[in-house]
C-alpha cells in the first residue's frame, strides 16, 4: 500500500461529515423557522445612526435578517465542507469553470416560466454547469490541449453567452426581471421562502451524497490509482462529486454570485488545509470557516444599505485564509519565522560555546580553568566585537558564561551549565567529522563544514549509536580529543550542584 493510501486509511472517519451534517441541520431548522413573510431587501430595514444599525443586525429581531444570515451560513457551510474534496483533487479550475457555466442556464431558466423561479433557474443552472464540464472533459480527451485551456475555454464562452442572453431578458417587456442580477455578484436579502427550500433539498442530498460514499471520495481524492485497484467507483466517485459540486454552486449563486462563489469553495478549504493534515478536521473547520464567512457576507451587506453579498463573503474567507496564512501552528508565516530565528539564536549561541571551548581547551584534553581571553576568541570568531559582545552579553543572561573584567579587555569564564553544553557541541562535532572520514571516506580537510551544520541537530540517541559505530573513539580525524560521556556525566553532575543562576529558558543541544 502507498504512504498516500495508508495516510488515507488514517483519515476514514464517517463522523467527521455527520458532525457537519449536525451544523447544517441546525441551520436549517432555525432558517425554516424564521421564514415567514419577511421584505425581500434588507435594505428596507436601513436606519440613518450605523450603531442603530449594527445592534439591529446582532439582536436578530427582523425575519429578514435572519433568513439572509442563516442562508448565507448554510450555504457557506455547505460549501465549505464540499470544497475540501476539489482543494485535495486540486480541481479548483473545475469549480471556477462550473460557476460561470451555470449563468446561461440562468438565464434560460428565467426566459422558461419568464419569472425569477427558484426551481426553473435551479434546474437550467445544474443542466448548464453539467454541459459545461461534459464540454471540457470532451475538449481534453479529444484534442491535444491540456485541462487548464479545456476549462479556461469553457468558462469563458459560457460566462460570455450567460452576460448575454441576461441582456437580452432586459428588453422583454412582459418579463418580471427583479433580481435577475444579483445572481452576478450575489444578495442574500432577495432570497425567499422557495431559495430557502431550495438550500434545504440541495444540502440535504449534498450531505447524503457525502455520508454514504465518504470512503470512496477519500479514496479517490487522495490515491486513485490504489482506489482502482481495491475496486473502488473512481469514475462513479468523479462524476457524483462534480454532480455534487453542481448542485452547491447553483444554490449558492443567489447569495455569492456567479463571478466569486467558486471563492466559496475554494478560500474556506484552502484555510483548513492549512491548519490541520487530517481529512476529518479539514472538513469540519471548512465547512465552520465557510459559515463565518457567510455571516460577515450577511453583516456587510446589512449595514451597506443593498451592497451585494457576495464580495462581503469572500471578504470573510479570505480574511480566515489570512489568519491560517499568518498564524497557523506549523504552517503559518509568523511561527515559521519565529521557529528559524529561535533557531539561528540557538546555533550562534552553541557556535560561541564551542568557540570559548576550543580557546580553553588543552592538548592533553579538558579545558583549562582560567578564563577564555577576549582577543583569542575574537579571532577565533572573525565576527565584528559589537557583534561579538552582543552574543556573549545573551550568554552571560543565560547563565552559560560569566564575564569579569571590562569591555576593552574582559575574561569569560564557564559556569557549569555552560561547560556541559560546550562540550556537548564539540562532542557532537567531533564525532561527526570522525564518522564522515571512517564510514563515508570524506577527506580529513573537508568534513569541517558538514559538521558545523549538523552538529546542531544530533540528538542524544543519535550521539550513543554514532559512539558505538565508531567503538568508542577518543580523537576526532585531526587527532583532537572527542570529550566521552563520562565527561559529559561529570560536567552534568557538577551542573547539578551548582546554584541555579538565570539559566532558565535554555535549550542545550540533547
Amino acid at each position: 500500500m502507498s504512504k498516500r493510501g495508508k495516510f488515507l486509511f488514517q483519515s476514514l472517519e464517517p463522523r467527521t461529515p455527520l458532525r457537519v451534517v449536525g451544523l447544517l441541520v441546525f441551520l436549517f431548522c432555525i432558517s425554516l423557522g424564521s421564514s415567514s413573510s419577511y421584505g425581500d431587501q434588507i435594505g428596507d430595514l436601513v436606519q440613518s445612526d450605523w450603531k442603530a444599525q449594527f445592534w439591529r443586525f446582532l439582536s436578530l429581531k427582523d425575519p429578514a435578517v435572519r433568513a439572509a444570515l442563516l442562508g448565507s451560513a448554510t450555504l457557506g457551510a455547505l460549501c465549505g465542507a464540499l470544497g475540501s474534496f476539489i482543494v485535495v483533487r486540486r480541481w479548483a479550475l473545475l469549480g471556477d469553470t462550473l460557476s460561470h457555466a451555470a449563468l446561461p442556464g440562468v438565464a434560460l431558466g428565467f426566459l422558461w416560466s419568464m419569472k425569477k423561479d427558484p426551481w426553473t433557474i435551479f434546474i437550467g443552472a445544474t443542466l448548464a454547469g453539467i454541459v459545461g464540464a461534459a464540454l471540457s472533459s470532451g475538449i481534453r480527451r479529444t484534442t491535444k490541449l491540456k485541462e487548464d485551456a479545456a476549462l479556461g475555454m469553457t468558462l469563458a464562452s459560457f460566462f460570455a453567452l450567460g452576460i448575454a442572453l441576461i441582456s437580452m431578458t432586459q428588453h422583454l417587456p412582459d418579463a418580471d426581471k427583479s433580481g435577475l442580477e444579483q445572481f452576478l455578484f450575489g444578495q442574500a436579502a432577495a432570497m425567499n421562502d422557495d431559495d430557502i427550500r431550495l438550500i434545504l433539498i440541495a444540502g440535504v442530498v449534498v450531505f447524503a451524497g457525502l455520508i454514504l460514499f465518504y470512503k470512496e471520495l477519500l479514496l479517490t481524492s487522495f490515491d486513485p490509482g490504489f482506489a482502482r485497484s481495491t475496486g473502488a467507483p473512481v469514475k462513479i466517485a468523479q462524476h457524483g462529486l462534480t454532480l455534487a459540486l453542481s448542485f452547491s454552486i447553483v444554490v449558492s449563486l443567489q447569495a455569492v454570485g456567479v463571478a466569486l462563489v467558486s471563492a466559496l469553495l475554494i478560500t474556506p478549504a484552502s484555510a483548513a488545509y492549512l491548519l490541520t493534515d487530517r481529512m476529518k478536521r479539514m472538513v469540519w473547520m471548512s465547512a465552520l470557516f465557510g459559515a463565518f464567512a457567510g455571516v460577515v457576507g450577511a453583516f456587510g451587506s446589512f449595514l451597506q444599505t443593498k451592497a451585494p453579498t457576495g464580495p462581503f463573503i469572500v471578504m470573510g474567507a479570505t480574511m480566515m485564509f489570512a489568519l491560517a496564512f499568518l498564524l497557523g501552528p506549523k504552517h503559518g508565516w509568523v511561527p515559521r519565522r519565529w521557529r528559524r530565528w529561535t533557531q539561528s539564536q540557538k546555533i550562534r549561541s552553541e557556535n560561541l560555546l564551542k568557540a570559548i571551548y576550543q580557546t580553553l581547551e588543552k592538548d592533553e584534553g579538558g579545558i583549562s580553568d582560567d578564563g577564555a581571553a577576549w582577543l583569542s576568541i575574537l579571532r577565533r570568531k572573525k565576527i565584528p566585537e559589537k557583534k561579538l559582545w552582543k552574543e556573549l552579553k545573551a550568554l552571560e543572561r543565560s547563565g552559560l558564561v560569566t564575564v569579569t573584567g571590562d569591555r576593552a579587555r574582559p575574561d569569560i569564564f564557564f559556569t557549569p551549565e555552560g561547560k556541559r553544553h560546550a562540550m556537548e557541541i564539540v562532542r557532537n562535532h567531533r564525532l561527526w567529522e570522525l564518522y564522515l572520514t571512517h564510514s563515508a571516506n570524506f577527506p580529513a580537510d573537508h568534513v569541517h563544514d558538514d559538521a558545523e551544520k549538523i552538529e546542531h541537530l544530533l540528538g542524544e540517541e543519535m550521539v550513543r549509536r554514532l559512539e558505538k559505530l565508531l567503538n568508542h573513539a577518543t580523537l576526532d580525524p585531526h587527532g583532537r580529543p572527542i570529550p566521552s560521556l563520562e565527561d559529559l556525566e561529570e560536567s552534568r553532575s557538577e551542573s547539578e550542584l551548582a546554584p541555579k543562576s538565570g539559566a532558565a529558558g535554555y535549550q542545550g543541544t540533547g
